[in-house]
């Protein structure tokens, strides 16, 4: 399985049996109107077949980035019929006061070439509850927000792999030259044994190796 990222929380899935595409971004000139620094490069000739938006900010809903005429999931908790069978969507927060802050956040969860994946989108919960552990289950693959401020940060997120005990681990939603708001992955990354960084944007699972979990850094587009 190919796994490109845009930046932010924006990935490609591609399979053999399908692409999916989670948490795009559109126009962002808003973000920049508020002196917000977003300057990931935009997502243009993208197709897919299943799209998933885990919430309804800005930053991960731009549907309208992505061609073709996918199967649109937006921020839907429940069990899900979709072009890669079924799509589990875990409700959860984006924040740690029960959503009254942030709003909704939907953890999704899905197979792709016989890889487990979860996407944990905005999560700000101060921990995984064990209803939604129970209901994520063991994946493969995980993407995981590490840049604290409206998310979760390292510590926690470094709980959660603890927990779960994937394979492959992608941190997500952190400071990098692209964007002038969070942290940066350095605290999570430095918990973590296993981390590979790449030279490009891109990787495929089949060539990734070592002690699980590998913590995989793509270069940020």
């Amino acid at each position: 399985m190919r796994i490109d990222w845009y930046g932010q929380s924006a990935f490609r899935l591609s399979g053999d049996q399908a692409t999916v595409f989670i948490d795009p971004f559109g126009d962002m000139s808003p973000a920049a109107a508020h002196g917000i620094q977003f300057d990931y490069p935009p997502i243009e000739g993208v197709n897919a077949d299943l799209l998933l938006v885990t919430h309804e900010h800005l930053d991960h809903n731009g549907v309208e980035a992505i061609a073709g005429d996918p199967t649109v999931l937006r921020a839907t908790a429940g069990r899900h019929e979709s072009p890669v069978g079924e799509v589990v969507g875990v409700a959860s927060e984006h924040d740690d006061a029960a959503g009254t802050e942030r709003g909704p956040n939907t953890i999704f969860v899905f197979d792709l070439d016989g890889v487990r994946v979860a996407h944990f989108g905005d999560f700000g919960q101060r921990e995984l509850r064990e209803e939604q552990a129970a209901a994520v289950g063991s994946p493969d693959l995980v993407f995981l927000p590490v840049g604290a401020g409206p998310t979760i940060g390292p510590e926690q997120a470094a709980l959660i792999i603890e927990r779960l005990q994937p394979r492959w681990v992608v941190p997500m939603h952190y400071r990098t030259p692209r964007i002038g708001f969070l942290e940066t992955a350095d605290a999570f990354l430095e918990r973590m044994p296993n981390v590979r960084r790449l030279s490009e944007s891109g990787f495929d699972t089949a060539e990734l190796n070592g002690e699980a979990p590998v913590v995989v850094v793509p270069a940020s587009p």
